[in-house]
């Protein structure tokens, strides 16, 4: 089992193209089955074809035959079943191996399916991510004055988000962009001094919008200097891409947080808490448009939790939104419990169709698996290290917090980004002091603690398999978003856009109310090998 890590994670032969505390919401996994049992039953079961294997197949069937079934929603349902399949993995954990850790098995010691097998199934289903590329670098497409205090990360996502946005401007003829959960305002920036687009940055945290009009100010100071060119310092360019000016115009900034059952008119609400500056109810000026009652292009890049559904509710009921371009992230933070009456729906499941599925449930567990970025770990696992010891660490140290409180269960514990780098009693003696116990109390030296430590093989084992299943999670809850919008007859399609090397949640949904095939392959022409075009991306 110790070699399984570096054989499940090659990569394809052809890779592809307010809430409240979330840790509430955790579901506490049931006991895992008979292994041997459960072995025999789902080899019994994968024999059959797979209309046959569906939990209601008359059902699921007549369904289909009714609404000619896309192949979007026929790979919902395949993935609800993978899940399905392997519910006791994806939902567990890493405190149910303790048993294992310890030496004497336990739960999940022989594993349902061949490896091989698993591994292909959750490839197949989840959405290519695209083929990571080179390192993170500083991109010259960016002019020097759009790269100030940018990382490298953010330079390269708001540069492709940028771009895309700009090709959906040209096809709707919008030229105003709403920027909702607009943080420091680094893609706002670009899109109004870069692409010379009429930008409303929306951000609830009040500090954040502080700190985008600072740096705004910044930007403008140095443009005057500059003759209001911003050539000063560009990088040299090839003749036949001449550099082009930045615009001297900064982004509108509203503060506010979304509000998902308000008209879009209204959408927003004060921020919580309330800042110095007055929030204004429609950041957009006229009636549901823009400030001329024109159509609009809204955008958010990683838009947390329930923040990301809320914008396509938006865009679905809101003709003045001619189109949207939503990047989710922090999966575990969107709402899955029905609502009480007057408040606004889940966020997941959107669509009736995967909401129709049996078994579309995902746990909180689940969630926050699909929030793992799987080419990180498999660098990891290729280059080994210290980094990999963290999962024993905190596998062991969740065994001693139980052993002295049982009351202290999955505690959300963060030892911090160095945690790798201390040794086992050093990191057990720092979460147990984040658990509220006396570290002088638990006995760090005994036999049992060193013969879990010496299990390391085992836990990352797990964790490698329940990493295959991250991206199959995530393409169920991005399928089903974009299925809530083709059922309400939109145009829309899932693109990687980003380097998943370095931008994990790197699936962008696009959405508008015209077709979208010119700027879908504008996108696939231009690729990412040419790093010298226009300053504004």
């Amino acid at each position: 089992m110790a070699a399984a890590p570096h054989l499940i994670l090659q990569p394809p032969e052809h890779p592809g193209q307010p809430l409240e505390n979330p840790r509430q919401q955790q579901e506490h996994p049931e006991q895992l089955p008979d292994p041997e049992q459960q072995q025999k039953q789902q080899r019994d079961h994968l024999e059959q074809p797979l209309e046959q294997r569906l939990d209601h197949p008359a059902q699921t069937l007549e369904h289909r035959s009714n609404l000619e079934e896309s192949p979007e929603q026929r790979r919902a349902a395949d993935i609800i079943h993978l899940l399905s399949l392997y519910r006791p993995l994806i939902d567990a954990f890493v405190i149910q191996l303790a048993g294992l850790l310890g030496g004497h098995g336990g739960p999940g010691a022989a594993w349902p399916l061949s490896l091989l097998a698993f591994a292909a199934a959750a490839r197949a289903l989840a959405f290519p991510r695209g083929c990571p590329w080179g390192t993170p670098h500083q991109s010259p497409r960016l002019h020097p004055l759009l790269r100030r205090h940018i990382k490298l990360k953010k330079q390269h996502e708001i540069q492709r988000l940028g771009k895309l946005l700009r090709r959906l401007s040209q096809s709707t003829g919008c030229q105003r962009v709403v920027d909702v959960g607009a943080g420091q305002g680094h893609l706002s920036r670009f899109l109004s001094f870069g692409l010379g687009l009429s930008v409303t940055a929306v951000e609830s945290d009040g500090r954040l919008a502080g700190v985008a009009k600072c740096f705004d100010w910044e930007l403008l100071r140095e443009l005057r200097k500059t003759g209001a060119s911003g050539h000063g310092g560009h990088p040299r360019r090839r003749p036949n891409h001449p550099a082009r000016p930045l615009t001297p115009r900064a982004p509108r900034h509203v503060p506010g947080r979304l509000d998902p059952a308000a008209p879009w008119g209204e959408f927003l609400l004060p921020p919580d808490p309330p800042g110095p500056d007055p929030a204004a109810q429609n950041p957009l000026g006229g009636p549901g448009g823009s400030e001329d009652g024109g159509p609009v292009l809204v955008t958010g890049l990683h838009a947390c939790g329930d923040l990301s559904p809320a914008l396509l509710r938006h865009f679905a009921r809101s003709p003045a939104v001619a189109a949207v371009a939503s990047v989710g992230c922090c999966y575990m933070k969107v709402s899955t419990a029905p609502q009480a009456p007057g408040c606004p729906p889940p966020g997941y499941p959107l669509s009736a169709t995967v909401a129709a599925l049996p078994g579309h449930q995902l746990s909180y567990r689940a969630r926050e698996a699909a929030c793992h970025a799987r080419e990180e770990y498999e660098g990891r696992l290729r280059s080994g290290g210290a980094r990999l010891c963290t999962h024993c660490y905190r596998a062991a140290l969740e065994s001693l917090i139980q052993a002295a409180d049982p009351a202290k269960r999955h505690l959300g514990l963060q030892a911090g980004r160095n945690a790798h780098a201390l040794g086992f009693h050093q990191y057990a003696r720092l979460g147990l002091r984040l658990a509220g116990l006396d570290p002088s109390g638990v006995p760090l030296d005994s036999g049992a603690v060193e013969a879990m430590l010496e299990q390391q093989h085992k836990v990352l084992a797990f964790c490698t398999l329940k990493q295959l299943l991250a991206p199959v999670v995530e393409t169920l809850v991005l399928l089903d978003r974009l299925l809530y919008l083709r059922e309400r007859g939109f145009h829309c399609a899932l693109v990687p856009l980003f380097n998943p090397l370095f931008s994990p949640r790197n699936l962008v949904l696009v959405a508008a109310r015209t077709p979208l095939a010119a700027v879908l392959a504008e996108d696939s022409e231009d690729g990412d090998s040419s790093e010298d075009e226009d300053p504004g991306g």
